[in-house]
């Protein structure tokens, strides 16, 4: 009996902070007080009405708010800034930050001392950035609603949520609108970026010095640039779409031994929901001196560019409408393309190079919509390989003013001989595999059409 008792005593008193960790209900103006005299795992439910800031937590606690609670910056900082391990901030309307890009006001600034935060089920409205992870390892930000300040300047605006050296960290499920970048991530690692949507913005996703990391099941509508993926290796890039992006709706420049898996750009629908807007120039986006006007397009300019990135693996993708389906470039080497769609496009592939290359591997390539080819034996594979480019386009690509003379019988000749002889061919890209059917997309994409996604209308008047 003593003993059991010795034993219930020693419990209790190994476990005092969460026996004692208190729930407290804060009305407005009483926050600042509150968080000053909270304990580690204390709750505080924030009254509704309005929470006057900035504001910052220094004591692992949960904030958790009433319909209604709204923590208001005031326009001075940023509206809360996290300077302790394992908080959470959860229900809240969080307002109003300052407008300083040199001091990266946010809305939520969750400092290098913030390891294993979380900040989910939030309305971020009128912040510069909506959440800056600034080197908080191993937090999680989710299902947060995020809206830019549409009342500046795109070099004006800040990012919905931004990341930098945040180990471990998770941004899931959330919804970023206007801004300048809906997620801007650098010089991180063993990141995920899964299940979030960007509309309206300049990059989706601008991901930088971000190695061993998964880029998955996100929605890039309407933005300039959709997954602009830079200096990072060894990424899972699977399950996301881009639809309506302008310029490009997947971009690797010097990422390298990735997986890009399952991802479906749609091009056709850029002249219907994109809005040229202002265009915030990139130092890190190649340009293309040969880009059309915008009134002379026909859907987004590039599905993928392709830019000096190597040793990746392109598989179950879907290539749709877009002006150039890849443009592959600038030494891109050791570069795997099978299994994929290429539909719709104007041209299916753009590469200036003399090197053959083969985008078929163990008798599987990937399907063209304008290979016309027959399938004798009904094994699902062309019986003639599909050369995307020839001579002519070479040359159409080193004088674009030679497009006069596209339709000329001259013309037509060459390739006519170039098809009779394909030793004519000055090397490029080759298919000697190509599939007769498109291939099946993976389920997880298709789950993912919303209403919103099926109308153009619809994805205009969303909110």
């Amino acid at each position: 009996m003593f003993l059991r008792t010795a034993t219930l005593l020693a419990a209790a008193l190994a476990l005092p902070a969460a026996a004692l960790a208190a729930t407290a209900t804060v009305a407005p103006g009483g926050l600042e007080a509150a968080l000053a005299s909270a304990a580690p795992g204390d709750t505080l439910v924030l009254a509704a009405g309005v929470h006057p800031g900035p504001l910052t937590v220094r004591t692992p606690v949960t904030l958790t708010g009433e319909p209604g609670a709204i923590i208001d910056g005031q326009g001075s900082g940023s509206t809360l800034t996290i300077l302790a391990p394992n908080v959470t901030l959860r229900h809240l309307e969080i307002r109003n930050s300052g407008l300083s890009l040199i001091d990266q006001n946010a809305g939520v600034f969750l400092g290098k001392e913030a390891r294993g935060a979380v900040v989910e089920d939030n309305r971020l409205r009128d912040n510069l950035i909506g959440v800056y992870i600034w080197g908080a390892a191993d937090s999680l930000v989710r299902r947060n609603d995020i809206v830019g300040r549409t009342d500046l300047r795109v070099s004006e605006r800040g990012n919905g949520i931004q990341l930098w050296n945040a180990p471990g960290t998770r941004v899931l499920d959330n919804s970023v609108r206007e801004g300048r970048d809906g997620l801007f991530t650098t010089s991180s690692r063993k990141n995920v970026f899964s299940g979030n949507r960007f509309e309206h913005v300049r990059f989706a996703v601008h991901y930088m010095y971000t190695n061993d990391s998964e880029l998955t099941d996100n929605v890039s509508v309407a933005n300039n640039v959709g997954y602009a993926v830079m200096f990072s290796n060894n990424l899972l890039i699977r399950n996301n779409r881009s639809r309506a992006d302008r310029e490009h709706g997947l971009m690797l420049n010097n990422a390298n031994s990735s997986r890009i898996e399952g991802n479906v750009i749609e091009g056709r629908f850029a002249g219907a929901l994109s809005d040229s807007g202002e265009a915030l120039p990139d130092s890190d986006i190649p340009r293309d001196s040969e880009a059309m006007s915008d009134r002379l397009r026909s859907g987004t300019w590039k599905c993928v560019f392709i830019y000096n990135a190597n040793k990746n693996r392109f598989t179950g993708n879907r290539f749709d409408g877009c002006e150039i389906g890849v443009h592959f470039t600038a030494g891109s080497e050791r570069n795997s393309l099978t299994g994929n769609a290429f539909i719709g496009n104007r041209t299916q592939v753009k590469y200036v190079g003399t090197r053959y290359l083969d985008w078929s591997e163990n008798g599987r390539g990937n399907y063209w919509s304008d290979n016309a080819a027959f399938d004798l034996n009904g094994d699902g594979i062309s019986d003639e390989p599909y050369r995307p480019n020839d001579v002519v386009d070479r040359v159409m690509w080193e004088y674009p003013a030679a497009k006069l003379l596209m339709n000329s019988p001259g013309v037509q000749v060459i390739r006519w001989a170039q098809k009779q002889f394909p030793a004519l061919h000055p090397g490029g890209v080759i298919d000697s595999a190509p599939l007769m059917t498109p291939p099946a997309m993976p389920t997880l994409v298709q789950s993912a059409q919303s209403p919103a996604l099926q109308s153009p209308t619809a994805e205009r008047k969303q909110p």
